[in-house]
């Protein structure tokens, strides 16, 4: 598959002394000295708080973020980024108690929040009462717990922080990102004066991290607030693509989960309806009432498949529909991993028909057979180029869009490179669609697509089988397939050849890829408008016809005899 790409992110930070002789806020973000050291290590921020009572505040925050980020990249990549973190801030932390107790920075401490981005996961480390903030779909989650008092009059005295304890307790929590993520670190400066829904309401504006720092600051101070105000915003511009193992590993964790009843709801999506029972799958319409948004849930049959194949099965899907760029391909629904409970899909509602379904109605106009032939070739190809291949193309998994538009659904049982396949005997395919070296133990590659492909597209131009309709689990008997014109005589002979050389029996009869079917799709030639020829009489009433000759040669007869 392509090239998975790098982390990249937008980051601001700002800093305001309110009315106070010092600043004692220190805060920061590198992203590695290369690309290398990025992708190895990954980003790194913090935000430190010098507590105002000890004699070197500020020094003791920005000690921290210092030794912090020197000892961060200098821990080897393959210990993983909360140690990275654990012990450059354990060390230092026994340093800065040590020197506590002299005149130099008598009872010095500092809070530290400290986020570090590697691959498509943020790791926190934390200690005080600095914060750490997910914006994401529009809501606000903050990450963090403060130490402090319980009391409500005392929550601004610690009780955990670098240099108070000679024994570092850090907070450590891990959560995967998403795309337009937004990560925020706070002092209290800011959120002990800004409420969470004036923090969100700053944050949705979607203004540059830095524009969005500035303001939070500001707003803080210009509220009243008594203390000095840090923020520090990172935006997720993109991310690595999703890893296979990564998510079958996430997936593990996940139950079985009950497909809800109508009107019930799971993690947030109210059901409506249902709307399919698959052999693999129910399909259910929910509300996302976190947006509003409707959306279908694909729970798998548990009857159905092995849970080794479900889970195989669910991991492609989610890796296919983030990974594949194609305008004709499904996308999924977004959705924070820390929101799903149980193993189910989620993906966008389209309105509109299978193709399937639209063939209940009889063919479409030429030119509309064309043109929707020619989207799902480009959605087989664009999943070609990335090495997955469908392996159950066909008019059920079609979808035709109410504006015309056409998406590729259902790719739990696609065929990935390098990613360990399901058991023989649940190789995926529907018979009428498999080519014929599928039957002899082929598991799904180009070129039986391309034979799927090819099927389908018969169908959806006549409504008619090029081997027999099949009934499921039977195999075709393979023949020369009559072309396509046989039952609608308006199609031109170049689509002809195009539909007919993708379902050849034999594989190196077939174009060599779908690009070529493409390029014999698009290239073929203008359609023209189909006018019928006039039928003959001798078709239309052969009885008539004779009739009328024997009229005429009777009369023809009479003719010659009275000139005679």
């Amino acid at each position: 598959m392509r090239d998975t790409g790098e982390l990249v992110v937008a980051a601001g930070f700002a800093s305001l002394m309110g009315p106070r002789d010092e600043n004692q806020d220190f805060g920061g973000i590198t992203l590695g000295s290369s690309a290398t050291e990025r992708a190895r290590h990954g980003v790194l921020a913090a935000v430190a708080d010098g507590v105002s009572g000890g004699k070197a505040g500020r020094e003791a925050a920005e000690l921290a973020v210092g030794a912090l980020i020197e000892g961060f990249y200098a821990t080897p990549a393959t210990l993983g980024p909360a140690p990275a973190m654990q012990a450059p801030l354990v060390a230092y932390n026994r340093w800065l108690h040590g020197m506590g107790r002299g005149d130099a920075m008598t009872d010095s401490a500092t809070t530290l929040t400290a986020m570090a981005l590697r691959g498509r996961r943020a790791h926190i480390a934390h200690v005080g009462d600095s914060r750490a903030w997910r914006f994401s779909g529009g809501r606000l989650t903050c990450l963090t717990t403060d130490h402090v008092r319980s009391e409500p009059d005392m929550r601004h005295v610690l009780i955990r922080g670098l240099g108070i304890e000679f024994e570092l307790r850090l907070d450590h929590t891990t959560i995967e990102l998403a795309e337009r993520d937004r990560l925020l670190l706070t002092s209290d400066g800011v959120h002990g004066t800004l409420s969470a829904d004036k923090i969100a309401a700053i944050l949705a504006r979607q203004e540059s991290a830095e524009a969005t720092a500035d303001e939070l600051t500001a707003a803080a101070l210009g509220a009243g607030g008594q203390d000095n105000a840090t923020a520090l915003v990172i935006d997720i511009v993109r991310l690595p693509a999703p890893d296979h193992d990564g998510i079958l590993a996430g997936l593990a964790n996940l139950p079985a989960a009950v497909p809800p009843m109508p009107g019930e709801s799971i993690d947030g999506f109210r059901v409506e309806r249902s709307l399919s029972v698959g052999r693999y799958a129910v399909l259910l319409v929910a509300t996302d009432t976190e947006d509003g948004s409707q959306v279908v849930l694909k729970f798998p049959r548990r009857e159905a498949l092995s849970e080794r194949a479900m889970r195989l099965a669910f991991a492609r899907e989610m890796l296919i529909a983030q990974r594949v760029a194609s305008p004709f391909v499904l996308a999924a629904h977004p959705v924070r991993p820390d929101r799903q409970s149980g193993l189910y899909g989620v993906q966008p509602f389209l309105e509109g028909e299978t193709m399937s379904d639209r063939l209940k109605r009889g063919t479409a106009s030429l030119q509309t057979c064309l043109d929707q032939a020619i989207r799902l070739t480009r959605a087989v190809a664009a999943l070609h180029k990335l090495e997955v291949i469908h392996r159950d193309i066909k008019p059920d998994n079609v979808m035709l869009t109410k504006d015309g538009g056409l998406k590729l659904i259902d790719l739990g049982v696609a065929r990935l490179p390098r990613v360990e396949d399901f058991h023989d005997d649940e190789i995926p395919g529907t018979p009428g669609f498999m080519a014929p070296e599928q039957f002899e133990g082929n598991a799904g590659d180009a070129l039986t697509d391309q034979f799927a492909l090819g099927v389908t597209l018969y169908h959806w131009f006549t409504g008619k089988w090029p081997f027999g309709e099949q009934e499921a689990f039977q195999r075709p008997r393979f023949g020369r397939p009559a072309p396509p014109s046989r039952h609608r005589p308006e199609i031109p002979s170049w689509l002809d050849d195009a539909i007919v050389t993708a379902i050849q029996p034999e594989r190196e009869a077939r174009f060599g890829d779908v690009v070529e079917l493409l390029r014999g799709l698009e290239g073929g030639g203008a359609l023209k408008a189909y006018a019928p020829r006039a039928t003959p009489l001798i078709e239309r009433n052969p009885v008539r016809f004779w009739q009328a000759v024997s009229l005429l040669l009777a009369g023809a007869l009479a003719l010659s005899l009275l000139y005679r």
